[in-house]
């Protein structure tokens, strides 16, 4: 007896087609957004490439006429742009790995321990999520001259480890993963610390390289502290650096966009590296928070 053969649509349901008005709709939407996103950003680019006197003419155009790199030159020139780029990647990059340990440790005891006043401190951390940072600034200063770590990368580091939007997110992570790989473990004799870095930190690899990034673009971008804890300019981040170079020469739109382009060049860099992971690691935290 021969078995016909059944169209492939026929065995797997009907196949929606390509150009669907839904998938139309998505495609059209998210180019609008992209465009909206990138507009600002090709702005600051192409009035950093304007003479200056073209920046301020009427009516305003978008080429420049004789596009020219003098306004990255007079900001390179005007400041010491290496060493602020340096000064940022040695804060952002403490503060990301600083913050990555002590939001996992903190996180990790909220969700598999049991101690007197668990709920109490959990619910005063994320008390700590509705606090401005601006409202810290003055103690924190104090702070920081007490110890004598004004005008240190400690100084700007430390202040920034403390993240309880982080911990919370890791926390809502973790209470996703089975206990039943923690319960293998254990029966094979690992610890709680052989637990926690042989365990729960490789299945959590997405989110925390998602935290991570975010953690590093807000260090990055971190403007207000280490305006207010630097005041020698060889410890300057970009953000506060590029800030003191922009009142010398006053207001110049050329040179303002030349800095802003220079400051956000890095974490462009970084995001379009790890993308991938940030959007895996912001669904993840979704599906399993």
């Amino acid at each position: 007896m021969t078995t016909a053969t059944l169209p492939a649509a026929t065995r797997s349901g009907p196949v929606e087609p390509r150009w669907s008005f839904p998938r139309v709709a998505s495609i059209v939407g998210a180019v609008i957004l992209a465009a909206i996103w990138l507009v600002p950003l090709l702005w600051a680019l192409d009035t950093s490439l304007k003479p200056e006197p073209e920046t301020t003419r009427s009516p305003i155009t978008w080429l420049p006429e004789a596009p020219t790199t003098a306004a990255y030159q007079s900001v390179i020139e005007q400041g010491d742009l290496l060493r602020w780029f340096l000064n940022s990647t040695i804060v952002a990059i403490l503060v990301t790995a600083l913050t990555l340990l002590v939001s996992v440790l903190a996180a990790y005891g909220f969700s598999r321990t049991n101690f007197p006043g668990r709920r109490a401190l959990f619910a005063l951390m994320i008390a700590g999520i509705l606090v401005p940072p601006q409202v810290l600034i003055v103690p924190l200063f104090q702070e920081m001259t007490g110890l004598g770590l004004v005008d240190t990368y400690w100084g700007i580091v430390l202040p920034q480890v403390v993240a309880p939007v982080m911990v919370f997110v890791l926390k809502k992570f973790f209470d996703g993963i089975s206990r039943d790989y923690e319960d293998a473990a254990r029966v094979d004799g690992a610890t709680r610390w052989r637990i926690v870095w042989s365990v729960m930190v490789p299945m959590s690899r997405p989110i925390l390289v998602a935290v991570g990034i975010f953690t590093f673009i807000g260090a990055w971008n971190n403007f207000l502290w280490p305006f207010i804890v630097t005041t020698d300019p060889s410890m300057m981040t970009i953000p506060v650096g590029l800030a003191n170079v922009q009142g010398s020469y006053g207001l110049r739109y050329a040179q303002i966009m030349a800095s802003a382009v220079l400051g956000g060049l890095p974490l462009l860099i970084v995001f379009a590296l790890f993308q991938r992971h940030v959007v895996r690691g912001v669904g993840d935290a979704g599906i399993k928070g």
